[in-house]
């Protein structure tokens, strides 16, 4: 089943992720959390809370399911944009690979994928690979916020 969240600062709803664990490019290469990713919001204030949680939760298997894709596709039928992760991030290349099927298949949505998982050598191209697609945003966050 899939579970979708709304957030108030975006247009349309959201899948998410729990924050941290989920969220490979979130250390630099000697494995200390780095400046950005230290004051995450999603691991504050209303994410804490279980019915916040919960879901998130439920998303980091649900993907795996072979239905997943073409729930998501149901599930979109009627939005016209789309926030993949308001929490968490792309942490493995099989989701990243599921969720350029859910891009390609809704052509009538318009997809922003925020993420750090760029720098994530087998996660990268296909990342680049969602981006050129012609309804889809990546937007590449960066180390800090200066």
């Amino acid at each position: 089943m899939v579970r979708l969240s709304k957030t108030r600062k975006m247009p349309g709803r959201s899948w998410s992720l729990p924050a941290g664990s989920t969220c490979p490019g979130s250390r630099d290469a000697t494995g200390e959390v780095i400046p950005v990713c230290q004051m995450c919001y999603a691991k504050t204030g209303t994410y804490t809370y279980p019915n916040v949680r919960e879901p998130r939760e439920h998303n980091r298997s649900d993907w795996r399911r072979p239905e997943w894709v073409a729930d998501m596709v149901a599930e979109l039928d009627s939005d016209r944009y789309f926030r993949w992760f308001d929490s968490g991030d792309v942490y493995h290349p099989e989701l990243a690979l599921k969720i350029l099927q859910v891009i390609q298949a809704t052509p009538w949505v318009r997809h922003w994928l925020p993420t750090r998982s760029h720098t994530i050598a087998r996660i990268a191209p296909i990342l680049d690979q969602i981006d050129a697609e012609p309804n889809a945003v990546v937007r590449r966050s960066s180390d800090s916020i200066a």
